[in-house]
């Protein structure tokens, strides 16, 4: 259940041609996270993540080929004591040449799922990387995922 002090953001799991999904890590955070961020008055979840990859990256994304992938909530990764929830979507490949990061984004990783290392935030490393990699292999409900 969303509670009032939730941080309500939409995200987009981007991938390339071998399966990586991109990451990012904005400017003045230690965190890596997937591309995204919070809604503008009136907008939806789909067009908050469409807007926020289109500022961030420079990629145009149609609304229309978002695939909800689930909500999720965990910690936030830079307002410590603070939850996060997530509306995750998946999107098509991307070349990693469609990347041009706004000023706002400091570095740019393409990883594997499977790449659990310390420098993901919360909803990567806890949520949604776990989801993607189990997969593979028919994990059940994720415990974050709503």
């Amino acid at each position: 259940m969303t509670e009032p002090d939730d941080i309500r953001v939409s995200a987009v799991v981007l991938r390339d041609a071998d399966g990586r999904v991109l990451t990012v890590r904005k400017r003045g955070t230690r965190a890596f996270m997937f591309p995204g961020g919070k809604p503008e008055v009136g907008e939806t979840a789909a067009d908050t993540a469409v807007r926020e990859v289109a500022e961030e990256l420079g990629i145009g994304l149609d609304t229309a080929a978002l695939v909800p992938m689930g909500t999720f909530r965990t910690a936030a990764a830079n307002e410590e004591g603070r939850m996060v929830e997530a509306i995750v979507y998946e999107y098509g490949e991307v070349w990693s040449t469609q990347v041009t990061p706004a000023a706002e984004i400091e570095e740019v990783r393409w990883r594997s799922p499977d790449d659990l290392t310390p420098e993901l935030a919360p909803l990567l490393a806890e949520a949604v990387f776990p989801a993607l990699a189990g997969r593979a292999g028919g994990a059940g409900r994720h415990p974050h995922r709503r």
